[in-house]
């Protein structure tokens, strides 16, 4: 991804732009430009304007190709904060417990298929076109990416074409990049999170955390046994007192913090081996971000 500004200029051009190779030789010597920071990565709050967006420029596409197009349902900002780990919002628990009511709606959503019925309902002929205007049908192209080999390694592989790759190509400019970046990035995972559960910091949390839920009355050891437990109850009542108690026990005892601060930490010790992987990504997402912003709103 780093160019340099020509041969002989290239170890100074890899960060900063520079305007010549050297200074006249009178010239007093140029002070060093301090490196520029990595990019970082997108908050939830932007990811989703990304994906909005996305699915804006595929419905224009798509409209402009002769077909109609329904854009998936655009949540509350409110109900579309992931959890992570560990939740500390007791207000938001109070109100969507772990968010099954959300999902059901998501879910919805996908089962009615607004596209898939209007799909169906064109002839055989129509059907190959709207494929094809869609994501390029069987002429589309073939992305590939190796994920890291110490998580099994191997290779995921993307068919693009069609409005999707237009729309990626228009929020990231390089959809290959982007699909190799992301597919390195998002299968970094158990790479680090078995570090975070060695760590001392975040077994202490953890602790405290299970000692704070069994005072309140749910003997679980960790976040993904509550919420499996009020899962299996299904009932909204139980799942809502599970989530409150999990979010106020993160919160008096720290966990959330911890548990991202921990995750950053053994992440960021991953940059000698998936540097370049990592700032791709935050890179490439800035960029898809200032982009989407020009083209729809953030969700209220």
């Amino acid at each position: 991804m780093k160019r340099s500004l020509a041969t002989s200029c290239a170890a100074a051009a890899v960060l900063v732009a520079a305007a010549g190779c050297a200074n006249p030789p009178t010239a007093p010597a140029a002070a060093t430009a301090p490196a520029a920071s990595p990019a970082r990565e997108l908050s939830a709050t932007e990811r989703l304007r990304v994906s909005d967006a996305e699915q804006v420029l595929i419905e224009r596409c798509m409209k402009r190709a002769g077909f109609s197009y329904w854009t998936e349902p655009r949540l509350s900002l409110e109900k579309s904060q992931p959890l992570g780990y560990v939740n500390d919002d007791v207000e938001w628990a109070g109100e969507h417990g772990y968010g099954s009511r959300i999902a059901a709606e998501i879910d919805r959503f996908r089962q009615a298929n607004p596209n898939g019925t209007y799909r169906a309902s064109l002839s055989a002929e129509r059907r190959r076109a709207f494929d094809t205007a869609l994501d390029g049908g069987s002429q589309a192209r073939t992305l590939s990416a190796e994920i890291p080999t110490s998580v099994g390694g191997g290779t995921i592989r993307k068919r693009l074409g069609g409005c999707s790759e237009e729309a990626e190509k228009r929020l990231y400019g390089d959809p290959e990049a982007w699909f190799q970046a992301d597919k390195v990035v998002s299968n970094l995972e158990p790479l680090y999170v078995p570090r975070v559960t060695r760590d001392k910091r975040f077994k202490t949390a953890l602790t405290s955390w299970a000692r704070c839920m069994r005072q309140a009355g749910f003997a679980y050891p960790d976040p993904t046994a509550a919420r499996e437990a009020a899962a299996r109850a299904a009932s909204f009542a139980t799942e809502t007192r599970t989530a409150v108690a999990e979010a106020r026990c993160a919160r008096t005892t720290s966990l959330a913090t911890v548990a991202r601060e921990r995750q950053a930490h053994y992440l960021d010790a991953l940059r000698d081996q998936y540097g370049d992987a990592l700032d791709s990504h935050a890179r490439l997402q800035q960029e898809a971000y200032a982009r989407a912003a020009e083209i729809t709103s953030p969700r209220a």
